[in-house]
């Protein structure tokens, strides 16, 4: 048997470890966030990179730069995603939970081609 996937939600930017845990919790109080989810996804220059990905209310718009100005004071700078997908919904594993490795598998590539 061959353990797959990552044993702890972790990933490192420019040698810092970050949890996502940590920085979901800066985005629980954003207005118009139903759900959210944040993951590492591969960088050039750091190794990897925060992507956040909001289920937002219907009607609400959520822009990068509301993002970063939300998390200000509430984590460190290089804590705060670089990337933001909005969904429809999060993808859920068997037992409900969000799947962080298939939000990594469906916007790692994309964001790689895009820089």
């Amino acid at each position: 048997m061959h353990v797959t996937g990552r044993l702890v939600e972790r990933y490192r930017s420019g040698g810092e470890n970050i949890y996502p845990a940590e920085v979901e919790a800066a985005y629980v109080d954003l207005p118009g966030v139903k759900e959210l989810a944040v993951v590492g996804v591969p960088d050039p220059d750091w190794g990897e990179v925060g992507l956040l990905v909001v289920v937002p209310q219907p009607g609400v718009t959520i822009t990068l730069d509301d993002v970063r100005r939300h998390a200000e004071g509430r984590v460190a700078r290089f804590k705060i995603p670089r990337h933001l997908e909005i969904v429809a919904e999060l993808p859920r594993s068997t037992t409900l939970k969000v799947s962080r490795a298939a939000l990594r598998e469906q916007f790692a590539a994309a964001l790689a081609q895009n820089g």
